[in-house]
């Protein structure tokens, strides 16, 4: 492994409290297990989307909510935060089927003026568990 990466394993395992470096990448590698065992489309989901954008791009926080009103079906709740005079951080919670959600939060993503953005996607209750 190159010097940058393992510098980035070691603060890793300074500030999680990991043994060495072999129990941090084990985590790393199971995340990106998961991340990567993607449900099903039509797999019963919950979500949380979060993005943080900057407000003064033109029609975006229209945009944003246009798009998320067309999906109200998906759209259990947002929180908006004005994080300082031009950014704001959005959060929704969405339920549905695993590929409508993943397009939703595509669609917002992708948006000019999104500066960063993130979905955590779990199963449904009663859905099989992903490890």
């Amino acid at each position: 492994m190159d010097e940058d990466l393992l510098d980035v394993i070691d603060r890793r395992v300074a500030t999680q409290g990991y043994q060495g470096r072999s129990e941090a990448i084990r985590d790393l590698l199971r995340a990106g297990m998961r991340e990567s065992e993607a449900l099903p489309d039509d797999a019963a989901c919950v979500a949380v989307v979060s993005y943080l954008y900057d407000h003064s791009t033109r029609e975006l926080p229209r945009r944003l909510n246009q798009t998320l009103h067309a999906h109200h079906d998906l759209t259990r709740s947002t929180l908006h935060v004005h994080l300082d005079a031009g950014h704001c951080l959005e959060v929704s919670v969405l339920q549905g089927e695993s590929g409508r959600i993943g397009e939703l939060s595509r669609q917002l993503m992708v948006e000019r003026g999104v500066e960063h953005g993130q979905v955590q996607v779990i199963p449904a209750p009663g859905q099989p568990k992903v490890r």
